[in-house]
């Protein structure tokens, strides 16, 4: 059984639990963070304190530690679930408060991180369908890994629902977003493109990465806002996220892509090579 962390105590998983009144669990009235774990170490842990130290800072949450403490806290929880190659969630609720929305009286937010098994994903690659939940763009919680994802939620179902391994997002004007739980990027004529901030897609952490690789490898990047869908004269299509890095996509909808492009080949190596150096450096 796996180790989890609850307000300042390490117990057993079935043992962490929360209060039924937790904001949390009645309004999603928190944040979170999923960081991989590679060689016992979390990876780019920099960039998700700051977006979950600022994602709490825009809902009003105290934070209940520092980033030193949290990180200390986090190498525990590696250490003590012999976790080498995992998957981290880190998730900070408001707490109990009064029965209603409004979060007066919520005053001991409650700070659980858990460990996870790491997915494998499908060499072949990714199958995505744009479903029919569209995302506002002008929403400030689009910027932060709120605790309320039902958009997100019933995307995946959507698309699950018709055999796909992932969703595709648009927003109201019909613009490219991203995946429901991925930032997308497509490639054409050796410029890798992907949805600006704008449209109302997350600033993934790996998404930063992905520029920064991007950069060193000399390969052109532009954000755009992109109507109609993802080009059907892409060469390739791949996808970012936390959990699984570098994701390639053999189909959008009815259009299909190449899986053995040279751009996305390059770019996880890269990013296995980034991986190995910051776990490193950080033991």
């Amino acid at each position: 059984m796996r180790t989890v962390y609850l307000n300042g105590r390490f117990v057993p998983e079935a043992e962490a639990v929360v209060s039924v009144f937790d904001r949390g669990f009645l309004y999603g009235d928190g944040v979170f963070e999923t960081l991989r774990v590679h060689a016992g170490r979390p990876f780019q842990w920099r960039e998700h304190w700051a977006r979950f130290a600022r994602g709490a800072a825009l809902l009003g949450i105290g934070m209940p530690v520092s980033e030193t403490e949290l990180r200390g806290t986090v190498d525990r929880l590696i250490e003590v679930n012999a976790a080498s190659d995992a998957v981290l969630r880190i998730q900070l609720s408001r707490g109990v408060g009064r029965r209603g929305y409004s979060p007066r009286g919520a005053e001991k937010p409650v700070l659980v991180a858990s460990m996870h098994e790491r997915p494998e994903a499908p060499k072949d690659g990714w199958r995505l369908v744009t479903v029919s939940w569209r995302v506002d763009a002008g929403d400030p919680l689009n910027q932060i890994k709120s605790g309320n994802r039902l958009l997100q939620v019933m995307a995946r179902r959507e698309a699950e629902g018709q055999g796909a391994d992932e969703a595709l997002l648009l927003n109201r004007r019909g613009e490219v977003v991203s995946a429901s739980g991925a930032n997308v990027f497509w490639i054409e004529g050796g410029t890798v493109f992907t949805p600006e901030l704008g449209t109302g897609a997350l600033e993934g952490t790996t998404r930063g990465l992905v520029f920064r690789l991007l950069g060193r490898l000399s390969i052109p990047v532009r954000e755009v806002s992109q109507t109609d869908g993802i080009p059907g004269g892409a060469q390739s299509v791949f996808l970012s996220l936390s959990s699984f890095g570098i994701v390639r996509v053999r189909q959008v909808d009815d259009v299909k892509f190449s899986t053995e492009g040279t751009i996305p080949g390059r770019l996880m190596e890269a990013y296995d090579e980034e991986l190995i150096h910051q776990t490193r450096a950080a033991g």
